[in-house]
């Protein structure tokens, strides 16, 4: 039986002048060890991770780190099942993460390789290893509210007191906790809610009540950062550190941790992914408390290694914009995993049904 090969490795054979002939197969995979492809978002994401991961790896093993944008749970999903890999490390946050572990899409992390007894038990997964706390946030432009804007997702589905165009996400991701806050529900019980008959339902009835205030459905973390820099909505959910971003360049926006969702991003390997041994050295070394603390230097994302908030170069008052920071932390509710794995098939059917009415 002939062995399925990837992408990558048709290219780099045909480089090698044959397809025909064991040898010519081995080569590549050599070669491939001396690269490693990362799925990435793009954007400030990637300038962040290239400058406290890829470059300072690259420069102490040799090893080459390139990024395939962009990051998609359908291609994850298509190419393990066609074997046709394309990167060798994806970035899930927590809803995507558990969707791969049913769907059996992920290899299990291998201890040794990753030396995850030198890792917090938290960060260790059994098929991933975290990568960096975010919030999902309420987000608003101060230039349309310079006396304040919403603190809270009721204040969000206030339209008469908070008029203006509003931005909400396409994927059920994130989306149905913030309406049932609006909707009068205490965070703590926002999965208790969830999890009860009619509770689903009760969320997408909430959403539909604020639809016709929402100019654009975003679905990427640099979507939503544009919309607010040009100033297309004047409130949106999302994350918190791309927001940052855009406040850095001069744009006019804020934001609140008040009842935001605390989300804990997650590095993976595809299952049967030919480059794993090499993923998990990578995986290995940005753990690391000091390259965690160095990532946040360029992104306000918290580390999930806690040690690094104990080395002492995140300065404390910067540190309390991090979402992980307990300050903060204690304002937000985790996302809670194991609800999205048994919920979010039946979930994401009734959104988007919703939508698309």
């Amino acid at each position: 039986m002939t062995p399925r090969i990837s992408r990558r490795g048709v290219l780099a054979l045909g480089a090698a002048g044959s397809l025909l002939g064991t040898p010519a197969i081995i080569r590549p995979a050599r070669a491939q060890a001396r690269t490693i492809y990362v799925n990435s978002y793009g954007g400030v994401w990637e300038t962040a991770w290239r400058k406290a991961f890829f470059d300072p790896y690259t420069a102490q093993t040799g090893v080459q780190i390139k990024t395939v944008p962009g990051v998609s749970f359908a291609k994850l999903k298509a190419q393990v099942q066609t074997r046709n890999f394309e990167w060798d490390l994806v970035n899930l946050g927590d809803v995507e993460y558990g969707q791969a572990v049913l769907e059996g899409l992920l290899d299990k992390v291998d201890k040794a390789a990753a030396k995850t007894d030198q890792l917090p038990p938290h960060m260790v997964r059994d098929y991933g290893i975290t990568s960096y706390s975010l919030g999902t946030n309420l987000v608003y432009r101060k230039d349309k509210f310079p006396n304040g804007g919403p603190q809270s997702w009721a204040d969000f589905w206030d339209v008469k007191k908070f008029p203006g165009k509003r931005s909400y996400r396409k994927g059920v991701a994130g989306a149905l906790e913030p309406a049932l806050m609006a909707d009068g529900v205490p965070a703590d019980k926002v999965y208790e809610v969830l999890s009860q008959p009619g509770g689903v339902e009760r969320a997408i009835k909430k959403i539909k009540e604020l639809k016709p205030h929402v100019a654009v459905w975003w679905t990427s973390g640099a979507q939503h950062a544009q919309l607010m820099k040009d100033g297309e909505v004047d409130m949106i959910t999302g994350w918190n550190g791309r927001f940052d971003v855009v406040a850095k360049d001069g744009g006019k926006v804020a934001y609140t941790y008040n009842q935001g969702l605390l989300d804990y991003d997650c590095f993976a390997i595809p299952k049967d992914a030919p480059n794993k041994a090499a993923a998990m050295k990578l995986l290995a070394e940005m753990s690391k408390p000091q390259y965690q603390a160095e990532f946040t230097k360029y992104i306000t994302y918290g580390p999930t290694n806690r040690k690094a908030y104990e080395l002492g170069t995140i300065d404390a008052a910067y540190a309390k914009k991090l979402p992980s920071s307990a300050e903060n932390a204690a304002k937000q509710i985790p996302i809670n995993l194991d609800w999205y794995i048994k919920n979010e098939a039946r979930a994401a059917e009734l959104y988007n049904n919703m939508l698309t009415e």
